[in-house]
């Protein structure tokens, strides 16, 4: 990987991901400089996606710049030559970055959950994708560390949501699942449309952090299966995102009209409290939590990375079938402008 293109990965993550950006301090550096590359190009993937006017057409073109990483011909980006370098030293599976291409494109369809396990469904591929990529950067392919990294990338993103439900429904964006809200005897448009933080909502919240704990306490078990150097840096990424649910509980799990936020003092903390962590994994028998069955949603992810035979395979038809309907899209927003 060019020097070049590492300080611009690394400057896109100190300021777009100050989470990470704080936990990755403490990896060492044969890890954390490819894990900087791989986080600045999903954090550009997922921006495109995310605050682009054509969604469809970002997605498209993410997929098109996988091919041509994937093809040893990148894009001529930064993001994009650093993003194939890793993929020539790791033998990055194709099936772990086109799950997060799959998840960026049921973004831009604005497709909504119906229930937890299609959240999870929906987190796998933007979040636990990205946690799978990393254990395959720190050279890690048993299943069961997979399994458990794919654990901590769900409950991140279980965080992510529950900490967003105001600032999505202002953009028109619902992940909470809908069979809560009709619980609740809420409909989608009372969602989008709410000032304040009700009963119900906070309610909501609530759950996805219960859902989200549970999940954080099982990722603790990998984290012993993984380098001893890498330790810390995964015990603090552990702490840090969870510590925004913290801050969510401390303000009554409001997040319609504050976004829950934490200091530089409490990230401090929890740094201190992963190099215990980490020292304490040395000595502490591995729990059995280690063995538990992955998530029924991420097996894919834990199979893709652990198997070499998965590993080979092409695109699946899911993908290419959200592709095509993507593809219809951008041609019918194409021709509609033209003919403005």
């Amino acid at each position: 990987m060019h020097a070049d293109d590492l300080a611009h990965c690394k400057a896109v993550i100190k300021t777009g991901s100050l989470s990470f950006h704080a936990a990755s301090k403490l990896l060492p550096a044969r890890v954390r400089d490819p894990a900087l590359a791989l986080y600045a190009f999903c954090r550009l993937a997922d921006d495109e996606v995310d605050e682009g006017q054509e969604k469809a057409h970002a997605v498209l073109e993410l997929s098109d710049r996988l091919d041509l990483a994937y093809a040893g011909r990148p894009r001529n980006a930064p993001e994009d030559r650093a993003f194939a370098a890793i993929i020539e030293e790791f033998d990055m599976p194709r099936a772990l970055p086109e799950a997060l291409l799959e998840g960026l494109a049921w973004d831009a369809q604005e497709r909504r959950y119906e229930t937890l396990s299609d959240v999870r469904r929906y987190s796998a591929r933007v979040a636990a994708a990205v946690g799978a990529m990393m254990c395959v950067l720190m050279r890690v392919r048993d299943a069961d560390a997979l399994a458990r990294a794919c654990d901590l990338g769900v409950a991140m993103q279980l965080t992510n949501i529950a900490r967003d439900v105001g600032e999505d429904a202002r953009a028109g964006r619902i992940y909470v699942p809908l069979e809560w809200l009709d619980e609740a005897g809420l409909t989608p448009g009372a969602l989008l449309a709410s000032k304040t933080a009700n009963p119900e909502v906070r309610r909501m919240v609530r759950r996805l952090l219960a859902e989200a704990r549970r999940l954080y306490l099982r990722s603790e078990a990998g984290v012993p299966a993984l380098p001893v150097g890498a330790r810390t840096g995964i015990y603090a990424a552990r702490y840090i995102y969870a510590g925004i649910g913290g801050a969510l509980e401390r303000s009554k799990h409001d997040s319609i009209t504050r976004r829950a936020r934490t200091t530089t003092t409490q990230k401090i903390g929890w740094m201190a409290r992963s190099m215990v962590r980490a020292g304490g994994s040395l000595v502490v028998p591995r729990s059995p939590v280690l063995f538990a069955r992955p998530l029924d949603e991420v097996r894919f992810l834990v199979d893709a990375a652990a198997d070499q035979q998965v590993r080979e395979l092409g695109r699946t038809g899911a993908l290419l079938g959200v592709l095509a309907d993507l593809k219809t899209r951008d041609v019918a927003a194409n021709a509609a402008r033209q003919t403005l």
